[in-house]
Order: structure tokens, then C-alpha cells, then sequence
């Protein structure tokens, strides 16, 4: 995990033409993505289509990032930072995502998802351009990746000595998209191996329903500094 100074980020989406400014108290960020023999040694499972110890692990929705980021948590003896509907054991594909069935404690020193403000200021590492570094040299994309994802850290660190950032696989954040609009729907991050060099970009969001898996989609921890 990397701490990340406070600071200010502008966020934009080009559907809307709309940009916010969102302000962040200091974070801790996972310098890769999760790969799949930390997902299996937490969960006993291996859901992802590629197979290999330090292949991001992939094939995984929002509800199984979420309850990773909790056994974690517990498994460190640190408070879980969600509150998650009452059915621990069960797949959550028809528990549905109504507002408030998910409860963020922002008190907590459990690991979590990061808001996509805090995903685009790492990622960004006080550069202003669409990439951190030149493409072919940070990320995994359609055009250098064989259309496969590859282990994590083999790219070109952004300043802050993040890796994956851009490209290899696209990071579920904690965000709702567009509650109004999408509902439940939340915010994915950074570009995949199977994507144009146009989708990997540091502002770039999109969009997936949390019960959402494909192959080019997975996670990064982050954590909140608690006093």
C-alpha cells in the first residue's frame, strides 16, 4: 500500500460535459490491482478466465469485490469498512443494490474500494495529461497486450510508484455512476488489456451494473488514514 497526500482532483465526463472538484484527506492505495493468488488465498476460489499467480485477478463484480475488501479486513483483525446486506453466505446476483443496502464506515481501518476521485489523483500522480507516461510504456492495451492480461507490475510505475493504473485491467471503484439515471450501476476505472488506446485514459469512466463479470474487469485496495 502506497499513502497518497491530501490534495484536490477535477473530475469530468463527456456524456454530461459536466466537471466537479472533489477534495481527499489522505489514502492508502495498493500499488497493483489484486492478483488472483491474493483473491484465493482470502476466498478459496479462482474465478478468473486467464489463469496465473500474479494475473490480476478478473471475472469479479462489485458484491465480490466489496466482500473481499471485508474478509480482508477481518482476516488482518481491522474493522471491515462495509456494512453489507444479511445474506454473508450467498451469491448476491438477486439481492439487488437499493440505496443504503451497502454502508461505507468511513471511521473504519478495514480495506475498501477507492472512490474514483482518489483512483484519478493517484493515477494522475500530479501529471494533467490523458496518460501518466508514454502508452505503450505503462499499460497493457489491445495493441501490445496479445489480447490477454499479463502479472501485475510489469509496466513503467507513474510517479508515485503506481503500477496498472492504465490499462491490463479495468478497477471497479465505489462509486455510483449516475444514481438518476443508471441506478445502481457503478463506476469502473483505467482501461483493459482488450481496449483502444482512446478508453485508456486517466479521466476516462464507464459504467457496469455491481453484479457485472467479465474478463478484462478487477480491483485495487485502498484504505482510509485513520488517527
Amino acid at each position: 500500500m502506497i499513502t497518497v497526500p491530501a490534495g484536490r482532483v477535477t473530475l469530468t465526463d463527456r456524456r454530461t460535459r459536466s466537471r466537479w472538484e472533489v477534495a481527499l484527506a489522505p489514502y492508502e492505495l495498493a500499488a497493483t490491482p489484486v492478483t488472483q493468488a491474493q483473491y484465493a488465498a482470502i476466498t478459496g476460489t479462482r474465478p478468473s478466465a486467464a489463469h496465473g499467480d500474479q494475473l490480476p485477478v478478473e471475472s469479479v463484480s462489485w458484491w465480490d469485490a466489496v466482500r473481499f475488501c471485508n474478509a480482508l479486513s477481518a482476516r488482518a483483525g481491522r474493522t471491515p469498512a462495509y456494512h453489507l446486506p444479511d445474506d454473508p453466505a450467498g451469491d448476491p446476483a438477486d439481492a439487488g443494490d437499493a440505496e443504503g443496502e451497502v454502508r461505507w464506515d468511513h471511521s473504519a481501518d478495514g480495506y475498501r474500494l477507492p472512490t474514483e476521485a482518489e483512483w484519478e489523483y493517484a493515477c494522475r500522480a500530479g501529471t494533467e495529461g490523458p496518460h501518466y507516461g508514454p502508452l505503450a510504456e505503462i499499460a497493457w492495451y489491445r495493441e501490445n497486450s496479445g489480447e490477454r492480461p499479463h502479472p501485475v507490475g510489469g509496466r513503467r510505475p507513474n510517479a508515485w510508484g503506481f503500477h496498472d493504473l492504465l490499462g491490463n485491467v479495468w478497477d471497479w471503484c465505489w462509486d455510483r455512476y449516475d444514481p438518476e439515471v443508471y441506478g445502481a450501476y457503478r463506476v469502473l476505472r483505467g482501461g483493459g488489456w482488450f481496449d483502444e488506446h482512446w478508453s485508456i485514459r486517466a479521466a476516462a469512466r464507464r459504467r457496469s451494473h455491481p453484479t457485472f463479470r467479465v474478463d478484462d474487469v478487477g480491483f485495487r485496495l485502498a484504505r482510509s488514514v485513520t488517527r
